[in-house]
């Protein structure tokens, strides 16, 4: 059977699944509906989550996944209204592999970062 998923950050080498985190475990929904995966999305959005693609996948795939990864799995049937928890978690893992380390110890102090912009913004 054909259910689509939400993913984020399709077709790169940073793709990743959403999934709602309960507890210590992670659940990747399986949308009957595409409409339904895009009503999702779009509220998702509205947390300020970067825009998921929706994606049709076989859903024994999905599952398959899921198991490789001690995932669990719910097939949303087509017309629920599945919402997204209203708390977040702050980072996920694959924003965690895609942004580039911030430098902790920075050779620049605030007074000179200050001045260089001060200078900058004279040149406008």
């Amino acid at each position: 059977m054909r259910v689509f998923v939400l993913l984020f950050n399709a077709r790169t080498e940073n793709e990743g699944i959403h999934t709602i985190q309960l507890g210590d475990r992670n659940k990747v929904l399986m949308f009957e509906s595409e409409d339904d995966a895009t009503r999702f999305g779009v509220m998702l959005e509205a947390q300020d989550f970067p825009e998921p693609a929706v994606e049709a996948i076989d859903d024994e795939e999905i599952k398959e996944f899921c198991d490789s990864v001690d995932y669990d799995w719910e097939l949303v049937p087509a017309g629920a209204l599945a919402i997204p928890p209203e708390d977040n978690v702050t980072q996920t893992q694959w924003q965690a592999q895609g942004e580039p380390e911030s430098e902790p110890d920075s050779d620049v102090s605030q007074n000179e970062l200050d001045s260089i912009r001060r200078r900058l913004e004279g040149l406008l």
